[in-house]
């Protein structure tokens, strides 16, 4: 609510409660977490409930300067930390190891910038398994919006995939090609 209207900052969000609920035990148990947002603002108001909780921060946006040093003050950094990153600033170009768990707090049309958020934990060098989570309010444009990327994906799928392609073959595609 409060991304709609800044009166509404001091309303509970279910969704802020999810995501506190799943990464309170993490940071209890010393791991590193990645959340990503599309919104900048929603990620300064995560940034605020992340400074309440006392949790290591860390904040990567567009605006972001020294972002090599940032990454390496995570990676290195002793115990549970929360790295709070734009997807769109955040999607290329980094080697984030040290977190074993990926939150995409909202979901984004293209299902291609999420994996690459997620992929930035896969990484030579990566020791951990990781766990990425999608956090969608049930009946909400999210879930539509997470219905369309299923679909684009299927259809990518079967437009690219080289399996999907070899196994859609019929013997009369091949007597096409081979000119019988």
């Amino acid at each position: 609510p409060a991304l709609v209207d800044e009166k509404l900052r001091e309303t509970e969000s279910a969704k802020v409660e999810a995501l506190l609920d799943l990464v309170e035990p993490l940071m209890e148990e010393g791991h590193k977490v990645l959340v990503f947002s599309q919104f900048v603002t929603m990620l300064d108001l995560l940034r605020e409930t992340v400074k309440r909780r006392e949790w290591k921060q860390f904040y990567l946006a567009g605006d972001t300067e020294n972002r090599g040093e940032l990454v390496q003050k995570f990676q290195s950094t002793e115990g549970g930390a929360v790295f709070l990153i734009s997807l769109k600033a955040g999607g290329f170009g980094l080697n984030l190891t040290a977190a074993s768990y990926v939150v995409l707090f909202d979901p984004w049309w293209n299902p291609a910038v999420e994996m690459q958020a997620i992929d930035r934990t896969h990484r030579i060098g990566q020791t951990s398994k990781v766990m990425a989570y999608r956090l969608l309010m049930r009946d909400s444009i999210e879930q539509k919006i997470r219905a369309l990327q299923k679909q684009k994906a299927a259809l990518s799928n079967d437009v690219f995939g080289e399996e999907r392609f070899s196994q859609s073959l019929t013997l009369d595609d091949l007597k096409f090609l081979f000119g019988e």
